[in-house]
């Protein structure tokens, strides 16, 4: 009996190994594993932004209307509740996308625009911060080119023969991935180099910061 039963439990293996569920179970967990390097890559950089506007916030002229944008739309990224949950959810991915992408560029333009402040170029506490900004950036894109990755191994066993007939059965979806439009979006990590880069023209008048 014993000996039955380990030979119907092989087959089953066997069978599961074949028609691609064990795939399913390794993709999807590399999945896991590299959207939470993506978040907290992501928090780490949310964690920067308060000391980063603190710090600007002591260059008296700094326009406000930048920093505003900033604070802003750190706000609106962590407002989205980053469950695992959300990546099944192309709606809520997308949501999330937006968000994160509107924080790089408002971060960008802060940025830019701190090479016309001298005393905030001279700060060592803002050229620190600055540092660590640019290198969370380049950890950003390396944890979501590996996320953008392990997607596109699972998503290729959602739609190949025959392991889309088990997708079928035990309910497996594409899940959201990042965008190629996007992904050039925010990819490109802010500018971080003290160097004289030309200042584009500003599209609404400076504000004063008390």
């Amino acid at each position: 009996m014993r000996k039955l039963l380990i030979l119907i439990m092989s087959v089953v293996s066997l069978s599961l190994t074949g028609c691609g569920y064990n795939t399913f179970q390794t993709t999807d967990e590399q999945i896991k594993a590299s959207w939470a390097e993506v978040l907290n890559q992501y928090q780490r950089r949310s964690d920067l932004v308060p000391n980063l506007v603190s710090t600007v916030k002591g260059e008296t002229k700094f326009e406000q209307d930048t920093l505003t944008k900033v604070v802003e739309a750190r706000s609106k990224a962590t407002s989205v509740q980053a469950t695992p949950e959300l990546i099944n959810d192309p709606a809520a991915f997308q949501k999330f996308q937006q968000a994160q992408g509107q924080l790089t560029g408002a971060l960008s333009r802060l940025l830019v625009v701190s090479e016309s402040y001298p005393n905030l170029k001279a700060n060592q506490a803002f050229r620190d911060l600055q540092a660590q900004l640019e290198g969370t950036e380049n950890r950003i894109t390396v944890a979501r080119n590996r996320y953008i990755k392990s997607v596109q191994e699972y998503n290729v066993t959602v739609r190949s023969f025959p392991s889309n007939l088990t997708a079928m059965v035990f309910g497996y979806k594409e899940k959201a991935n990042f965008t190629v439009e996007n992904e050039k979006e925010i990819s490109k990590p802010p500018a971080v180099s003290f160097d004289n880069a030309p200042v584009p023209p500003l599209s609404t008048a400076p504000g004063v910061n008390k």
